[in-house]
This record gives structure tokens, C-alpha cells and sequence, in this order.
């Protein structure tokens, strides 16, 4: 039997166990067969076999993928199947040592998050804003009901969940500042902007006199109280009628949902000066590292900071 069929039959084998022991589905086992078949070719391309590889080809044939072009993603993966191959390898004992044994995967860059600049945001609490000035009845209430949504998500840059299961109770004191339960039920306290305090009044002040229940919203422990089988306003609901804002606003609506408006909350406050620290302190980032994503935003502020104050910047 050749190299080439021995190594066939090793990936072979592999390829049975994921599907009999993991369930693995077709498509999974397909793209598995396309990655390891590559390295198999690159290998049998050098004469080299499976059982007697080091580390050092991995590293030539994660090198070679990159040079063909190929996506930090895409070897990331490859290198997983490869793990995962020698792993298979080593517990049926058909190779000694595990060559994959501290390889470091291809760094990937983390893609910027989705955001919209601030004009856009200006632009989406206006179309809000109007839409409380010329409805009527329940779609005014409702209109009032997004337009407060809208002012509290960009002033606190909140979670959709967090946002939408607000208790009422947690505007009981003064109501310029929220105490928010988190992630893994940790607290943190966000500041209410002036204008996100009266979106709210204006709000609960029409919730309170028509009582709630003639137009269509059951008044309970929920701050966004809808009639829904949960009590509050949904998630899937809140991010249908930001799209349907969006058309307003002549922004794309695909551009637009409630993790959007998070990430503009961040960003803008950045560019405006805030550090990192409390930006991870305001968006509720249990690690610093989360919140580093934004990082861009700060490293632009430092070039146009350098471009317009250092004395030499002007000079060609």
C-alpha cells in the first residue's frame, strides 16, 4: 500500500468516527474531507507522511495557505480539522506524537462593529420624535412607548434584553440614574440623559392617565409594558419597529437594530472623549478585552488629534 492510501485510509477511518460517534452531518463531513484532503495533497506533494510529520511542515503549510490568499478564518479552520485529526491519530495509536501540540492558530482580526454616526442617530430619534406629534390614540401611546425606548438604548447603551425587561420600579427614586441587572447578575449603575428622562415622562404620563389597558397595553411591573404573553415588549418586536423607523429616517433598515444603536452609544461617547474603562463599566463588559473592539474609534481620535494640533503636521 502506498503512503498516499495509507494516509487515505487514516482520514477515512476519521471521518467514520465523527459520523459515528458525533453524529456529525453530511455537510460537516464534507467540509472536513476538503481541508484534510488539501493537507494530505501538500503532504504527499513534499513525501512526506502523516506519521513521521513535525511541527515544522504544519507551520510550512499554514505559511503556504497564506501565501495562496487564503482567509486567517479559513486556516484557523483547517488547523482545527488537523488538530482534530491527530488528536483521532494518536487515540487509535497510529502516530506516537501529536505534531500539532503548540502550534498557534493564524491571528484573526476582529471584524468593527456595525454602527451608525451620530446624524444618523439625530436622525432616527427625530422620525421618533414627529411620530409622537401626529399619532393619535394607541398608535400614540406606542409611538411615545418607541420614541422612549429609542432615547433610553442611545443614552445607556443598553442590552436588548437589559432595555426591554426594565422593571417600572426602576425609576422609583430620582430616575437620572438606572440600577441594571446584567450578565450573570451582576448590577451596574447607567445615567439617564435629560432628554431620555423626558421621553420617559412623556411616556408613563399617558400610560398612567388612560390607565394602559383601553389601548392596548396591560400596565404591570414592566417599564415597556406590552400585551404580549411575557407582559414587556419582545426583542424580535422592538428591533421590526426600529427598522420600520428606519425607512422614516432614510437609513437602510438593515443597518439599524437594538445591538446597532449599542455600538453607537460606545463609539460616540469615545470619540468624544470617554475612556475605555468607563465605557467597559457603562456597556457592562465583565472584560476589558470586549470592549477593546472599539479601540479604532480611539486610535482615529489620537490621528486627528496629532494631524491638528502638532506643529508639524501641516507641513508636506
Amino acid at each position: 500500500m502506498t503512503t498516499a492510501n495509507g494516509q487515505q485510509r487514516h482520514l477515512e477511518g476519521f471521518l467514520e468516527m465523527l459520523a459515528a460517534e458525533r453524529g456529525a452531518a453530511a455537510n460537516t463531513l464534507q467540509a472536513y474531507r476538503r481541508d484534510l484532503e488539501d493537507f494530505l495533497n501538500f503532504l504527499e506533494g513534499r513525501g512526506l507522511a502523516l506519521a513521521r510529520i513535525a511541527p515544522a511542515e504544519i507551520g510550512a503549510y499554514l505559511r503556504a495557505q497564506s501565501q495562496a490568499g487564503l482567509a486567517a478564518t479559513s486556516r484557523a479552520r483547517r488547523l482545527s480539522a488537523i488538530r482534530q485529526l491527530f488528536k483521532f491519530l494518536v487515540g487509535e495509536g497510529l502516530v506516537a506524537e501529536d505534531p500539532t501540540l503548540g502550534i498557534a492558530g493564524p491571528k484573526q482580526g476582529r471584524p468593527l462593529p456595525k454602527t451608525l454616526s451620530l446624524a444618523e442617530v439625530d436622525r432616527l430619534i427625530g422620525a421618533a420624535r414627529r411620530r409622537t406629534q401626529t399619532a393619535h390614540g394607541r398608535d400614540r401611546l406606542r409611538a411615545l412607548r418607541l420614541y422612549a425606548l429609542l432615547e433610553t438604548l442611545y443614552a445607556t447603551g443598553l442590552r436588548v434584553t437589559e432595555l426591554i425587561t426594565l422593571p417600572r420600579s426602576v425609576l422609583v427614586d430620582d430616575g437620572r440614574i438606572l440600577t441594571v441587572k446584567g450578565k450573570g447578575g451582576r448590577e451596574r449603575i447607567v445615567p439617564l440623559t435629560p432628554s431620555a428622562r423626558t421621553a420617559l415622562d412623556s411616556y408613563l404620563d399617558v400610560v398612567r392617565q388612560s390607565g394602559g389597558d383601553n389601548i392596548g397595553m396591560i400596565v404591570g411591573k414592566w417599564l415597556f409594558a406590552s400585551r404580549g404573553a411575557q407582559g414587556h415588549l419582545t426583542r424580535q418586536r422592538l428591533a421590526q419597529e426600529l427598522k420600520e423607523l428606519a425607512l422614516e429616517a432614510a437609513i437602510e433598515p438593515e443597518r439599524v437594530s437594538p445591538h446597532v444603536l449599542r455600538h453607537a452609544f460606545a463609539s460616540h461617547l469615545l470619540d468624544r472623549g470617554a475612556d475605555l474603562r468607563s465605557v467597559q463599566q457603562l456597556l457592562g463588559h465583565a472584560d476589558i478585552s470586549t470592549t477593546q473592539i472599539y479601540t479604532h474609534v480611539l486610535e482615529e481620535r489620537l490621528k486627528k488629534l496629532v494631524l491638528e494640533h502638532h506643529p508639524l503636521a501641516s507641513r508636506r
